[in-house]
Protein backbone atom coordinates (compact mmCIF):
# COMPACT_ATOMS: atom_id res chain seq x y z
CA UNK A 1 0.00 0.00 0.00
CA UNK A 2 1.34 3.44 -0.88
CA UNK A 3 1.54 6.20 1.66
CA UNK A 4 -1.26 8.03 -0.18
CA UNK A 5 -3.62 5.08 0.00
CA UNK A 6 -6.51 5.36 2.43
CA UNK A 7 -5.77 3.54 5.70
CA UNK A 8 -7.91 0.61 6.81
CA UNK A 9 -10.82 1.45 9.05
CA UNK A 10 -10.28 0.62 12.74
CA UNK A 11 -13.68 -1.10 12.63
CA UNK A 12 -13.36 -4.84 12.17
CA UNK A 13 -16.87 -5.50 10.92
CA UNK A 14 -19.38 -3.71 8.75
CA UNK A 15 -23.00 -3.34 9.74
CA UNK A 16 -25.15 -5.79 7.85
CA UNK A 17 -28.88 -5.79 7.45
CA UNK A 18 -30.23 -9.05 8.93
CA UNK A 19 -31.47 -11.53 6.33
CA UNK A 20 -34.07 -14.21 6.75
CA UNK A 21 -32.54 -16.79 9.04
CA UNK A 22 -33.57 -19.82 11.06
CA UNK A 23 -35.03 -19.09 14.50
CA UNK A 24 -32.74 -18.73 17.47
CA UNK A 25 -31.54 -22.04 18.86
CA UNK A 26 -34.06 -23.59 21.13
CA UNK A 27 -35.18 -26.83 22.67
CA UNK A 28 -38.54 -25.47 23.76
CA UNK A 29 -40.25 -22.14 23.29
CA UNK A 30 -42.76 -20.09 25.19
CA UNK A 31 -44.76 -17.14 23.84
CA UNK A 32 -43.74 -13.59 24.59
CA UNK A 33 -45.12 -10.18 23.74
CA UNK A 34 -46.36 -9.63 20.22
CA UNK A 35 -43.56 -8.53 17.93
CA UNK A 36 -40.78 -10.06 20.04
CA UNK A 37 -39.20 -13.39 19.12
CA UNK A 38 -39.75 -16.26 21.58
CA UNK A 39 -37.30 -16.97 24.34
CA UNK A 40 -34.69 -19.56 23.41
CA UNK A 41 -33.84 -22.27 25.90
CA UNK A 42 -30.31 -23.60 25.84
CA UNK A 43 -29.61 -27.17 24.74
CA UNK A 44 -28.98 -29.71 27.47
CA UNK A 45 -25.68 -31.13 26.17
CA UNK A 46 -22.73 -29.27 27.71
CA UNK A 47 -19.18 -30.60 27.68
CA UNK A 48 -17.51 -31.45 31.03
CA UNK A 49 -14.70 -29.02 30.16
CA UNK A 50 -17.15 -26.12 29.94
CA UNK A 51 -18.82 -27.13 33.22
CA UNK A 52 -15.42 -27.17 34.95
CA UNK A 53 -14.67 -23.75 33.52
CA UNK A 54 -18.02 -22.45 34.79
CA UNK A 55 -17.34 -23.77 38.30
CA UNK A 56 -13.83 -22.29 38.41
CA UNK A 57 -15.09 -18.93 37.19
CA UNK A 58 -17.92 -19.01 39.73
CA UNK A 59 -15.52 -19.62 42.63
CA UNK A 60 -13.16 -16.86 41.54
CA UNK A 61 -15.98 -14.41 40.82
CA UNK A 62 -17.84 -15.17 44.06
CA UNK A 63 -14.79 -14.20 46.11
CA UNK A 64 -14.42 -11.03 44.08
CA UNK A 65 -18.09 -10.11 44.48
CA UNK A 66 -18.09 -10.79 48.23
CA UNK A 67 -14.91 -8.81 48.86
CA UNK A 68 -15.26 -5.87 46.49
CA UNK A 69 -18.59 -5.33 44.83
CA UNK A 70 -21.37 -6.11 47.31
CA UNK A 71 -21.60 -2.62 48.83
CA UNK A 72 -20.98 -0.77 45.57
CA UNK A 73 -23.57 -2.79 43.64
CA UNK A 74 -26.26 -2.27 46.27
CA UNK A 75 -25.62 1.45 46.66
CA UNK A 76 -25.56 2.14 42.90
CA UNK A 77 -28.48 -0.07 41.83
CA UNK A 78 -31.33 0.79 44.16
CA UNK A 79 -34.86 -0.57 44.15
CA UNK A 80 -37.73 1.05 42.31
CA UNK A 81 -39.44 2.34 45.44
CA UNK A 82 -40.30 1.70 49.09
CA UNK A 83 -42.31 -1.18 50.45
CA UNK A 84 -44.37 -0.94 53.66
CA UNK A 85 -42.85 -3.05 56.46
CA UNK A 86 -44.66 -2.34 59.76
CA UNK A 87 -46.18 0.21 62.15
CA UNK A 88 -44.24 0.77 65.36
CA UNK A 89 -44.43 3.13 68.31
CA UNK A 90 -42.96 6.58 67.85
CA UNK A 91 -39.39 7.07 69.10
CA UNK A 92 -37.99 10.58 69.70
CA UNK A 93 -36.09 11.53 66.56
CA UNK A 94 -38.52 9.88 64.12
CA UNK A 95 -39.79 12.09 61.32
CA UNK A 96 -43.18 13.63 62.02
CA UNK A 97 -44.30 12.97 58.45
CA UNK A 98 -43.91 9.21 59.08
CA UNK A 99 -46.63 9.24 61.78
CA UNK A 100 -49.62 7.00 61.03
CA UNK A 101 -52.42 9.25 62.27
CA UNK A 102 -55.14 6.58 62.07
CA UNK A 103 -53.25 4.16 64.32
CA UNK A 104 -52.17 7.03 66.57
CA UNK A 105 -55.81 8.07 67.07
CA UNK A 106 -56.90 4.52 67.91
CA UNK A 107 -54.05 3.78 70.33
CA UNK A 108 -53.91 7.16 72.00
CA UNK A 109 -50.15 7.50 71.48
CA UNK A 110 -48.06 8.17 68.37
CA UNK A 111 -47.10 5.39 65.92
CA UNK A 112 -45.03 5.66 62.73
CA UNK A 113 -44.95 3.69 59.50
CA UNK A 114 -41.70 1.99 58.59
CA UNK A 115 -40.72 1.26 55.01
CA UNK A 116 -37.94 -0.80 53.48
CA UNK A 117 -36.37 -0.44 50.06
CA UNK A 118 -37.97 -2.62 47.43
CA UNK A 119 -35.10 -4.59 45.89
CA UNK A 120 -36.88 -6.18 42.93
CA UNK A 121 -34.28 -5.45 40.26
CA UNK A 122 -33.76 -7.02 36.85
CA UNK A 123 -30.34 -7.11 35.21
CA UNK A 124 -30.20 -7.88 31.48
CA UNK A 125 -26.87 -8.64 29.83
CA UNK A 126 -26.96 -7.91 26.09
CA UNK A 127 -23.77 -9.41 24.61
CA UNK A 128 -22.47 -8.95 21.05
CA UNK A 129 -21.24 -12.27 19.58
CA UNK A 130 -20.37 -10.98 16.11
CA UNK A 131 -17.12 -11.85 14.36
CA UNK A 132 -15.32 -8.72 15.52
CA UNK A 133 -15.71 -9.91 19.13
CA UNK A 134 -13.66 -13.04 18.36
CA UNK A 135 -10.52 -10.96 18.04
CA UNK A 136 -7.76 -10.11 20.45
CA UNK A 137 -4.05 -9.29 20.54
CA UNK A 138 -3.94 -9.14 24.33
CA UNK A 139 -4.30 -12.10 26.67
CA UNK A 140 -7.79 -12.98 25.41
CA UNK A 141 -10.46 -12.25 22.83
CA UNK A 142 -12.86 -9.34 23.23
CA UNK A 143 -15.70 -11.83 23.74
CA UNK A 144 -13.82 -13.37 26.68
CA UNK A 145 -13.34 -9.99 28.35
CA UNK A 146 -17.07 -9.29 27.97
CA UNK A 147 -17.91 -12.73 29.39
CA UNK A 148 -15.77 -12.12 32.49
CA UNK A 149 -17.47 -8.81 33.21
CA UNK A 150 -20.90 -10.35 32.60
CA UNK A 151 -20.05 -13.15 35.05
CA UNK A 152 -19.16 -10.64 37.78
CA UNK A 153 -22.45 -8.80 37.19
CA UNK A 154 -24.47 -12.04 37.20
CA UNK A 155 -22.93 -13.15 40.50
CA UNK A 156 -23.48 -9.68 41.99
CA UNK A 157 -27.16 -9.91 41.03
CA UNK A 158 -27.44 -13.35 42.69
CA UNK A 159 -25.71 -12.06 45.81
CA UNK A 160 -28.37 -9.33 46.08
CA UNK A 161 -31.31 -11.60 45.18
CA UNK A 162 -31.95 -9.80 41.88
CA UNK A 163 -33.05 -11.31 38.59
CA UNK A 164 -30.54 -11.69 35.78
CA UNK A 165 -31.01 -12.62 32.12
CA UNK A 166 -29.11 -12.43 28.85
CA UNK A 167 -29.62 -11.62 25.19
CA UNK A 168 -26.86 -12.86 22.87
CA UNK A 169 -26.87 -11.36 19.38
CA UNK A 170 -25.04 -11.08 16.07
CA UNK A 171 -27.00 -9.74 13.10
CA UNK A 172 -29.90 -11.71 14.62
CA UNK A 173 -30.97 -12.67 18.10
CA UNK A 174 -28.97 -15.82 18.79
CA UNK A 175 -30.21 -16.72 22.26
CA UNK A 176 -32.36 -15.25 25.01
CA UNK A 177 -32.16 -16.41 28.63
CA UNK A 178 -35.19 -15.07 30.55
CA UNK A 179 -34.31 -13.13 33.72
CA UNK A 180 -34.71 -15.16 36.91
CA UNK A 181 -33.23 -15.36 40.39
CA UNK A 182 -30.94 -17.90 41.95
CA UNK A 183 -27.45 -19.35 41.71
CA UNK A 184 -28.49 -22.19 39.40
CA UNK A 185 -29.94 -19.75 36.90
CA UNK A 186 -26.88 -17.47 37.09
CA UNK A 187 -24.64 -20.46 36.34
CA UNK A 188 -26.71 -21.16 33.25
CA UNK A 189 -26.19 -17.57 32.09
CA UNK A 190 -22.44 -17.94 32.68
CA UNK A 191 -22.38 -21.24 30.78
CA UNK A 192 -24.03 -19.63 27.76
CA UNK A 193 -21.50 -16.80 27.81
CA UNK A 194 -18.54 -19.17 28.01
CA UNK A 195 -19.69 -21.56 25.29
CA UNK A 196 -21.69 -19.57 22.75
CA UNK A 197 -22.51 -21.08 19.37
CA UNK A 198 -23.65 -18.19 17.19
CA UNK A 199 -25.07 -19.08 13.80
CA UNK A 200 -24.07 -15.81 12.17
CA UNK A 201 -21.01 -13.54 12.34
CA UNK A 202 -22.40 -10.15 11.25
CA UNK A 203 -23.55 -7.29 13.47
CA UNK A 204 -26.95 -5.65 13.80
CA UNK A 205 -26.67 -3.57 16.96
CA UNK A 206 -29.68 -1.47 15.96
CA UNK A 207 -31.84 -4.58 15.65
CA UNK A 208 -30.67 -5.93 19.02
CA UNK A 209 -31.50 -2.64 20.76
CA UNK A 210 -34.93 -2.55 19.11
CA UNK A 211 -35.55 -6.12 20.26
CA UNK A 212 -34.67 -5.22 23.86
CA UNK A 213 -37.02 -2.23 23.72
CA UNK A 214 -39.90 -4.51 22.66
CA UNK A 215 -39.00 -7.30 25.05
CA UNK A 216 -38.53 -5.47 28.35
CA UNK A 217 -41.87 -4.41 29.84
CA UNK A 218 -40.61 -3.26 33.27
CA UNK A 219 -37.72 -0.94 34.09
CA UNK A 220 -34.52 -2.94 33.73
CA UNK A 221 -30.79 -2.33 34.15
CA UNK A 222 -29.38 -3.19 30.72
CA UNK A 223 -25.66 -3.74 30.11
CA UNK A 224 -24.98 -3.57 26.36
CA UNK A 225 -21.59 -5.24 25.72
CA UNK A 226 -20.13 -4.58 22.28
CA UNK A 227 -17.24 -2.91 20.48
CA UNK A 228 -19.88 -0.51 19.07
CA UNK A 229 -18.17 -0.65 15.68
CA UNK A 230 -21.43 0.01 13.91
CA UNK A 231 -23.44 2.97 12.72
CA UNK A 232 -27.02 4.12 12.89
CA UNK A 233 -27.87 2.76 16.34
CA UNK A 234 -28.26 6.23 17.93
CA UNK A 235 -32.07 6.38 17.82
CA UNK A 236 -32.67 2.88 19.15
CA UNK A 237 -30.15 3.41 21.95
CA UNK A 238 -31.97 6.62 22.88
CA UNK A 239 -35.36 4.85 22.91
CA UNK A 240 -34.02 2.05 25.10
CA UNK A 241 -32.40 4.55 27.45
CA UNK A 242 -35.65 6.48 27.91
CA UNK A 243 -37.34 3.46 29.52
CA UNK A 244 -34.43 1.64 31.12
CA UNK A 245 -31.12 2.22 32.89
CA UNK A 246 -28.67 1.48 30.07
CA UNK A 247 -24.93 1.05 30.61
CA UNK A 248 -22.67 0.72 27.57
CA UNK A 249 -19.76 -1.68 27.99
CA UNK A 250 -17.22 -0.88 25.26
CA UNK A 251 -14.81 -3.74 24.56
CA UNK A 252 -11.62 -2.90 22.70
CA UNK A 253 -8.17 -4.19 21.81
CA UNK A 254 -4.81 -2.34 21.62
CA UNK A 255 -4.53 -3.04 17.87
CA UNK A 256 -7.80 -1.18 17.33
CA UNK A 257 -6.34 1.97 18.87
CA UNK A 258 -3.01 1.99 17.01
CA UNK A 259 -1.74 -0.14 14.14
CA UNK A 260 1.47 -2.05 15.04
CA UNK A 261 4.45 -1.81 12.69
CA UNK A 262 4.73 -5.40 11.40
CA UNK A 263 5.35 -4.76 7.72
CA UNK A 264 3.04 -5.85 4.91
CA UNK A 265 0.09 -7.82 6.26
CA UNK A 266 -3.10 -9.26 4.85
CA UNK A 267 -6.18 -8.59 6.99
CA UNK A 268 -9.53 -10.31 6.76
CA UNK A 269 -12.75 -8.81 8.07
CA UNK A 270 -14.19 -11.52 10.39
CA UNK A 271 -17.76 -10.42 9.66
CA UNK A 272 -17.82 -9.82 5.91
CA UNK A 273 -14.83 -11.90 4.80
CA UNK A 274 -13.36 -8.91 2.89
CA UNK A 275 -9.56 -9.01 2.53
CA UNK A 276 -7.19 -6.06 2.38
CA UNK A 277 -3.38 -5.80 2.17
CA UNK A 278 -1.90 -3.13 4.43
CA UNK A 279 1.66 -1.82 4.66
CA UNK A 280 1.86 -1.21 8.40
CA UNK A 281 5.46 0.02 8.09
CA UNK A 282 4.23 3.24 6.43
CA UNK A 283 4.09 6.00 9.09
CA UNK A 284 1.32 7.82 7.20
CA UNK A 285 -0.87 4.72 7.27
CA UNK A 286 -0.36 4.16 11.01
CA UNK A 287 -0.94 7.84 11.77
CA UNK A 288 -4.17 7.99 9.75
CA UNK A 289 -5.37 4.76 11.32
CA UNK A 290 -4.79 6.05 14.87
CA UNK A 291 -6.47 9.37 14.02
CA UNK A 292 -9.56 7.66 12.63
CA UNK A 293 -9.75 5.30 15.61
CA UNK A 294 -9.56 8.26 18.02
CA UNK A 295 -12.26 10.14 16.08
CA UNK A 296 -14.62 7.17 16.20
CA UNK A 297 -13.98 6.67 19.91
CA UNK A 298 -14.64 10.35 20.67
CA UNK A 299 -17.85 10.33 18.60
CA UNK A 300 -19.11 7.30 20.51
CA UNK A 301 -18.32 8.85 23.89
CA UNK A 302 -20.02 12.10 22.85
CA UNK A 303 -23.16 10.14 21.92
CA UNK A 304 -23.20 8.37 25.30
CA UNK A 305 -22.87 11.70 27.11
CA UNK A 306 -25.72 13.23 25.07
CA UNK A 307 -27.97 10.28 25.94
CA UNK A 308 -26.88 10.30 29.61
CA UNK A 309 -25.62 6.72 29.26
CA UNK A 310 -22.69 5.60 31.41
CA UNK A 311 -19.82 3.78 29.70
CA UNK A 312 -17.52 1.08 31.07
CA UNK A 313 -14.42 0.51 28.92
CA UNK A 314 -12.76 -2.90 29.13
CA UNK A 315 -10.10 -4.48 26.94
CA UNK A 316 -8.30 -7.66 26.01
CA UNK A 317 -5.10 -6.42 27.66
CA UNK A 318 -6.44 -5.62 31.13
CA UNK A 319 -8.77 -6.91 33.82
CA UNK A 320 -12.38 -5.92 34.46
CA UNK A 321 -12.09 -5.16 38.20
CA UNK A 322 -10.79 -1.59 38.01
CA UNK A 323 -13.17 -0.40 35.23
CA UNK A 324 -16.15 -1.82 37.15
CA UNK A 325 -15.06 -0.28 40.46
CA UNK A 326 -14.53 3.06 38.70
CA UNK A 327 -18.06 2.86 37.28
CA UNK A 328 -19.62 2.01 40.66
CA UNK A 329 -17.76 4.75 42.51
CA UNK A 330 -18.45 7.34 39.84
CA UNK A 331 -22.17 6.66 39.98
CA UNK A 332 -22.19 6.75 43.77
CA UNK A 333 -20.37 10.09 43.79
CA UNK A 334 -22.87 11.62 41.36
CA UNK A 335 -25.79 10.31 43.43
CA UNK A 336 -24.38 11.94 46.57
CA UNK A 337 -23.96 15.27 44.79
CA UNK A 338 -27.55 15.19 43.56
CA UNK A 339 -28.89 14.45 47.06
CA UNK A 340 -26.70 17.08 48.75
Amino acid sequence: MSKEAEPPRPSRGAVQQPQESPPARTSQQSPTRQGAPPYSVAPQGVSPAILRQVRLLEVRTRRLVNSLFTGEYRSVFKGQGLEFAEVREYIPGDEVRAIDWNVTARMGRPFVKRYIEERELTIMLAVDLSGSERFGTGTRFKAEAASELATVLAMSAVRNNDRVGAVLFTDRIELVVPPRKGRRHALRVIRELLAPSPVRSGTDLTGALAYLTRLLTHRTIVFVMSDFQAAGYDRQLSLLGQRHDVIAVSVDDPAERSLPDVGLVRLRDPETGAIIDVDTSAPAVRSAYARRAADERQARQKLFRQLAIDEIIIGTDRGVVEPLLTFFRGRETRARRRSA
